[in-house]
């Protein structure tokens, strides 16, 4: 099926109202009387002072090809020579339009209209707001007569410097739309943001998050799925599975789908996760998990689109980009034989590191806010800090004792926690202090064992036993901070904070080491066992 988009030509399109048009090149009906041309739908572009004109060409146009449906849709500028107006309205109606580019071919016809119109139609199509090919017709040479010619074309519009700006901000829109709209600070984690953008928009390649569990690769895959979506560059759904949850024989049928008895409680046709992410987006979260045997029919499936279901002696086709997610590091699976070279290789053309929270503490605050709307939209109230609260929840958060271990699902539970056990939506000092009691608890293994298996570690079982419980706990205390901390003086301030403020002069470092030295233990002891 073929659909042209194309303004209505005031001049071009403009005739007679008798015989004699038929006489006269018109670039609108001309696209309908093509041999090599069948035009299936012809959207028609028009400002309301123009609807005469419309109407009589879109009859003109029934009268030569009758299985042409034309639709007319309005288009008022107030100045069709303003760049800024016209590319807006242009961008607004290519959002809005529903295509469907794997039923459709769209030719977006650049002969009609203004300059401005026909520059802007360019744009919007290169960035694929249009999914259709450019065209363009002109009249024959020599005699009158209506039919006329049809081409592609290239230009060169480098020049407008005003649409290279919008599209500019446009990017910085969709890096924004990445990240959910948290002004993120850390350099690096924008920097990498920008990259993902321009890679989403433009490939199709397999794309590879790698990072700890909890920051972010599940939901960053899912707004890179609905950023393509928005740009029309994928039809299909998207599909998301934690490989972690696919083992034994279930494992491939899940992913390529079985045919009826193929095995034992096999009762009917499965698709598979491949085949419902056709003409979409596939995300394996935590592919390392994956077998070998699965790996290689990944690895074909994605560079011939092709597989057999479980069970099946007849191969299947399904057209999806693939997403993986890890917090592995690959090419150690790779050296030890559990993850294939091959399919490593294809994977690793696009690959991009999520930094855990505790690498990107200035990004804290501004993620808080988020958490914040994000529990107001999920419980339908709201709850805010009080400005102590806050002050104090931050200062925690972004210090050294702030492990985030689970990443940002701690933040989100730690945020989640407050503003439920807030009063009245107001989360004060004490409910923060009790929180941050609580996430200190979590940190340290929830003290099941007053960090009996720590201490052993470094001081044996035997002298273990002679500890009091009281200087276990400490002790422990003392070496977790130490694991967390750069140099001995940051673990001594953070170990001394309270105490070397009444003092006039201190030596955290000194005051720390000489503790360590009571279990002969020293600052390079613990960071050689780290």
């Amino acid at each position: 099926m073929t659909t042209v988009i194309s303004f209505l030509g005031s001049t071009l399109d403009a005739a007679k109202f008798g015989p004699s048009r038929w006489n006269k090149w018109r670039p609108s009906v001309s696209i309908c009387m093509q041999d090599d041309l069948k035009v299936d739908r012809f959207i028609m572009l028009h400002g309301t002072y123009h609807q005469r004109l419309a109407d009589f060409v879109a009859k003109d146009i029934a009268d030569v090809s009758p299985e042409t449906e034309v639709i007319q849709h309005v288009l008022n500028f107030d100045d069709a020579w303003d760049f800024e107006e016209v590319y807006g309205k242009l961008l607004d109606f290519s959002r809005d339009f529903e295509f469907e580019p794997g039923q459709e071919d769209y030719l977006i016809h650049i002969t009609t209209g203004t300059h401005v119109a026909q520059i802007c139609l360019f744009l919007l199509t290169e960035a694929r707001y249009l999914p259709g090919k450019l065209l363009q017709t002109q009249p024959q040479r020599g005699q009158p007569q209506p039919i006329g010619t049809w081409a592609a074309i290239d230009l060169d519009l480098s020049r407008y410097d005003s649409i290279a700006t919008r599209f500019a901000a446009d990017t910085q829109e969709s890096t924004s739309f990445l990240k959910s709209g948290i002004e993120t600070r850390n350099a690096a984690f924008n920097t990498m943001i920008d990259e993902i953008e321009r890679v989403a928009v433009r490939s199709r390649a397999p794309l590879l998050l790698m990072g700890p569990t909890g920051a972010g690769k599940s939901q960053l895959a899912r707004r890179i799925f609905e950023l393509k979506k928005m740009r029309h560059q994928v039809e299909g759904d998207y599909v998301a599975v934690n490989c972690a949850t696919l083992k034994g024989d279930g494992a491939m049928s899940a992913l390529f789908g079985h045919k009826k008895g193929a095995f034992t409680g096999a009762v009917q046709d499965r698709a598979g996760l491949l085949r419902s992410a056709d003409k979409g987006v596939l995300f394996l979260d935590e592919i390392g998990e994956l077998g070998l045997d699965e790996q290689a029919m990944i690895l074909r499936a994605i560079e011939d689109g092709k597989f057999f279901p479980v069970g099946s002696d007849k191969e299947v086709q399904s057209d999806f980009q693939l997403m993986a997610g890890t917090n592995r590091i690959l090419m150690d699976a790779v050296a030890q034989g559990t993850f294939r070279e091959d399919l490593f290789a294809r994977l690793n053309l696009w690959t991009f590191a999520l930094p855990g929270l505790a690498d990107r503490k200035e990004d804290i605050a501004p993620n808080l806010e988020y958490e914040l709307e994000r529990y107001a939209e999920r419980e339908g109230q709201r709850a805010t800090f009080n400005a102590e609260a806050r002050k104090t929840y931050l200062s925690f958060a972004t210090s050294p004792a702030a492990r985030w271990s689970g990443n940002f699902r701690d933040l989100a539970a730690s945020i989640t926690r407050m503003a439920t056990l807030s009063i009245a939506g107001r989360i004060d000092a004490g409910d923060v202090r009790s929180e941050i009691a609580r996430l200190e608890m979590l940190w340290s293994g929830n003290g099941a064992d007053n960090g009996t298996d720590t201490l052993e570690q470094f001081l044996g079982v035997d002298a273990v036993a002679t500890l009091d419980p009281f200087d276990r706990v400490q002790l422990t205390e003392v070496i977790r901070v130490c694991h967390r901390s750069r140099s001995l003086s940051e673990a001594g301030r953070t170990l001394f904070a309270a105490s070397r403020v009444t003092k006039k002069s201190s030596n955290d470092a000194d005051r720390l080491r000489k503790y360590l030295m009571r279990f002969d233990l020293s600052w390079d002891d613990l960071q050689a066992a780290e």
